[in-house]
């Protein structure tokens, strides 16, 4: 049986789904101690049981995008909050290639703070 976290991937068309499920192993491959968790309907990360990021497709455009729990706390371009008081947002275009560095450089920003 699946889980609603493999669900979630699953249901998603092409290329979100492929965008998504690259995201996933980008978050993973950052440390050891990161899981997944599903929480609020969505694929979530933890570090050391702490949110700090997740993965949804925006309502409005239908691109994915990577959420950032403690957004606020980090300056990056890329990052934008719309509505939101907290958390920031990293859009992809699910067409184009990924921009790995820059996601990797937020993420190991997001994880200093959580190491900190």
């Amino acid at each position: 049986m699946r889980s609603d976290i493999d669900n979630y991937y699953l249901q998603k068309h092409e290329p979100v789904k492929s965008c998504l499920l690259a995201l996933r192993e980008i978050i993973l491959q950052q440390d050891k101690v990161i899981t997944e968790a599903w929480k609020y309907r969505m694929p979530f990360f933890c570090y050391k049981k702490k949110m700090f990021c997740y993965l949804w497709v925006h309502k409005k455009t239908g691109q994915p995008y990577l959420g950032i729990v403690e957004g606020k706390r980090i300056s990056h371009p890329n990052l934008i909050i719309e509505n939101r008081s907290r958390m920031k947002i990293m859009m992809m275009d699910a067409e184009k290639d990924l921009p790995i560095q820059t996601i990797k450089k937020i993420l190991k920003a997001v994880l200093k703070i959580y190491r900190t």
